[in-house]
């Protein structure tokens, strides 16, 4: 059976369980011809067929990103897309794959950046995942902490403690300075008390 006929959407299905399904069949099988699959599908003209692939196609990412690693410029690709829902599905997958290819994910960086700028919550965080990544490897670490800090700067303040508390494990005595600084410019800006103080304790512990 072809895989566009698993498709929770060709199932008739409004869940996601089809999907997540497929995702771990294809994954435990390392099954290479059911991503190619996949890959071709996500320009069908059915935007419920694209959904689900990107969906299935970064649920294998979870799983195992080394079965999607040469389809990181179609990922990348997607970045343009019209559709936010593509958009931020590819920006999870470029999250996930970043471990496997770094250096192409490193030299696409601005595009990333640009889509994360524009979009939604779920693609800033998952371009914080990627930078993240990023800086534990000291050949990009340099560029990828600064973007970082500029994405600390203008981020939704919603956001601000869940990005500060993902970075402490990168937080060394070079950069620990400008991180600390950046997030005590920013406390006065932050409403809830609850959030405020999420922020604040990373401060103490990364002081």
């Amino acid at each position: 059976m072809p895989v566009i006929d698993k498709l929770a959407s060709s199932l008739n299905r409004r869940d996601e369980k089809p999907n997540q399904e497929l995702a771990k069949k294809i994954a435990d099988k390392n099954d290479k011809a059911s991503v190619k699959e996949l890959i071709s599908l996500l320009d069908h003209k059915s935007k419920d067929i694209q959904f689900d692939c990107i969906k299935v196609l970064y649920e294998i990412a979870e799983l195992q990103p080394g079965l999607v690693k040469e389809y990181t410029k179609d990922f990348i690709s997607l970045l343009k897309n019209k559709n936010n829902r593509m958009i931020w599905g590819a920006m999870h997958a470029l999250d996930v794959i970043t471990g496997e290819e770094p250096k192409l994910i490193h030299s696409n960086i601005v595009k990333i950046m640009d889509a994360a700028e524009k979009g939604s919550v779920i693609t800033k965080d998952h371009a914080v995942g990627i930078l993240l990544k990023l800086c534990r490897l000291k050949q990009y670490e340099a560029d990828s902490f600064t973007l970082f800090i500029e994405l600390l700067q203008s981020c939704p303040t919603n956001q601000l403690p869940l990005y500060a508390e993902n970075a402490i494990s990168i937080i060394h005595e070079k950069n620990r300075k400008i991180f600390i600084e950046t997030l005590h410019a920013r406390l006065e800006e932050i409403e809830k008390e609850t959030k405020r103080k999420r922020v604040e304790k990373v401060i103490k512990k990364c002081s």
